[in-house]
């Protein structure tokens, strides 16, 4: 007995040894042009050669959160570089968010495959910002990177982080852009809902600000360039092409697994991530190994979300999926991943996980469903109808949009301590305004089910040079519950790209194409489907003034007579993927 003791004390000794780690702080990293970045780095106990893991934070490496995840890939026999970006916390030089990401990056990866704790083959991992810093440091193709695990990130900083459909995401980048991240170290950003609060200075109050430009000085005290440098730059112009991910696809060599949330503020970029590298990369390795998966959540994995809860499968253990794709790729661990299918989304209204050979889905049947009434279909109390069949007549729906008065965000796409609630917000609080136009489907005698990008075709007019459209769609639980599974929206003036400002012509009728999120949900038998349409969706985007004027300038505003055509040769539709349902 004594010696089965003995051996099983001496094996526990050995494990814990195995697993030991050691952290080495504050090294300096210096960069091409002579600044010193500092980070830290984690690493087994034991002396050796390991493959290494980069990740760049702006939000300090003291205070990330990230440490319990960099002990456990420690623990597994990774060295992780884990660094504070250019001009932020510890590191040297000025803080201009997105501009020197690609070239610090490959200056980080290179001087980590070159140290004592790495053998040479780098990944890099992180979310959101830190999930940006990895496409970014692509663009430079530092030799030594491997793979990347960009979660919850932007691949185009202006389509799909400043702005969507050419709309500024006014409460995101003012909170993020102004309040929390203007200088060295994160900003208190929360107390601008406090009860303490000066009036002035509430979220409520200040987002209202015109002209937009300035509104800087308002909460900062004095003008943040990078603020006004996103305001100054309204179009998809060169200053947001030059750092443009998805203009780089095809030249990306290194196999990328992106992971999202349905209602993240940046899910375009996971979505658009994956089909870029799967369609485009340089090298059939990287097209054949990109990977993604996308769950309910927001900005983060987790089981509830927006008041909903998604059951306990919503949740996964991202540390663990990291892990599985790190050993394959900087390992040579034969642990099934190739053999996986590539895509793995989480069905709404089922609460289920599928597993898809690619985005779109093979087989999608994209089903037309048209917008009709009978002249009136302002709120939840109209008679606006959602058909899969086009109406036989020519008709047509009006609202009015005051920007004084605009539509307040509820749910949605958003982030990150910003005003407003995120997620699937039921949507009867705002479906009961007369400037918001709600089209309903029968009661489904069948289960719907889609999976993939979801686009609307509208026929409208404005009394004006410019507005926004903005559509929601929606699931219709029998309790009335109407939960949003999808928004878009589309700033007029950019109806034929976001790279061409075009003012419209008052009162002629133009066609939008609008893109909305892409979304994976079950319509169950009993519910309907609904498209909301409205112009505004305030502070989530800025408030149109509808006066044409360069964007942040103008400081009044005008109200728009907004009008939304249906049937014959001006038939406005929702466009949505349909797949196959479940067994």
């Amino acid at each position: 007995m004594k010696k089965i003791i003995l051996l099983v004390q001496l094996c526990f000794s050995l494990t814990v040894f195995a697993n030991e780690i050691k952290i080495e702080r504050h090294k300096a990293i210096k960069m091409r042009d002579g600044i010193v970045l500092y980070g830290d780095v984690y690493m087994p106990a034991k002396e050796g050669k390991y493959p290494t893991i980069v990740s760049r934070t702006p939000y300090g490496v003291q205070r990330d959160g990230a440490h319990k995840n960099f002990i456990k890939f420690a623990q597994n026999g990774y060295a992780v570089v884990f660094v504070d970006v250019r001009g932020r916390y510890e590191s040297e030089g000025k803080w201009e968010p997105f501009r020197d990401e690609a070239k610090d990056g490959y200056d980080i990866v290179e001087w980590a495959a070159v140290q004592s704790f790495s053998n040479g083959r780098i990944a890099t991992q992180g979310g959101s910002y830190v999930g940006h810093n990895q496409w970014q440091t692509m663009n430079e193709h530092p030799p030594h990177m491997i793979a990347a695990f960009p979660s919850l990130a932007s691949t185009n900083l202006y389509a799909n982080w400043i702005t969507m459909g050419g709309a500024f995401r006014l409460s995101f980048n003012y909170g993020w852009g102004v309040v929390r991240m203007p200088n060295r170290i994160m900003l208190p950003q929360y107390w601008h809902t406090e009860s303490f609060a000066p009036e002035e200075l509430k979220y409520d109050n200040i987002l209202f600000h015109l002209p937009l430009k300035t509104g800087d000085l308002k909460s900062a005290g004095y003008a943040v360039q990078h603020y006004r440098d996103w305001v100054e730059h309204e179009s998809y112009d060169s200053y947001w092409k030059s750092i443009s991910d998805e203009e780089r696809f095809a030249t990306y060599t290194v196999p990328v697994h992106t992971l999202g949330g349905w209602f993240d503020i940046f899910i375009q970029g996971t979505i658009n991530g994956y089909v870029g590298m799967k369609n485009k990369a340089a090298n059939a390795d990287a097209r054949k190994y990109t990977k993604m998966i996308i769950g309910p959540w927001g900005h983060g994995a987790s089981q509830s979300y927006g008041g909903v809860d998604f059951t306990p499968a919503a949740f996964i253990d991202q540390f663990e999926l990291e892990l599985k794709f790190f050993d394959f790729h900087l390992k040579g661990l034969k642990n099934g991943l190739d053999t996986e299918d590539p895509v793995k989304l989480f069905y709404m209204g089922v609460n289920k996980w599928r597993t898809e050979k690619d985005w779109p889905i093979p087989g999608t049947q994209y089903q037309k469903i048209y917008l009709s009434s009978q002249g009136n279909a302002k709120s939840v109390r109209g008679n606006g109808v959602l058909s899969f069949h086009p109406p036989m007549n020519e008709g047509k729906d009006q609202f009015t949009y005051d920007p004084n008065m605009p539509v307040g965000t509820l749910g949605g796409n958003n982030c990150c301590g910003t005003p407003t609630a995120t997620g699937p917000a039921d949507q009867r609080p705002i479906e009961k305004r007369e400037d918001v136009l709600v089209y309903s489907s029968d009661f489904l005698t069948a289960p719907v089910t889609i999976a993939g990008p979801v686009k609307v075709k509208l026929f409208a007019s404005t009394d004006g040079p410019d507005t926004d459209w903005m559509i929601k769609l929606t699931d219709v639980y029998p309790d009335g519950t109407s939960m949003p599974i999808s928004e878009g929206i589309l700033r007029a003036k950019f109806r034929e790209g976001l790279d061409k400002i075009k003012l419209l012509t008052p009162n002629q009728t133009y066609q939008y194409d609008i893109e909305l999120t892409g979304t994976a949900n079950v319509f169950q038998k009993g519910h309907r489907i609904r498209v909301d349409v409205t112009s505004s969706d305030f502070p989530q985007f800025d408030r149109n003034p509808n006066t044409g004027e360069k964007l942040g300038q103008s400081d009044k505003v005008r109200i728009a007579h907004q009008t939304i055509f249906h049937g014959a040769a001006q038939a406005s539709y929702i466009e949505l993927p349909v797949v196959n349902g479940f067994n």
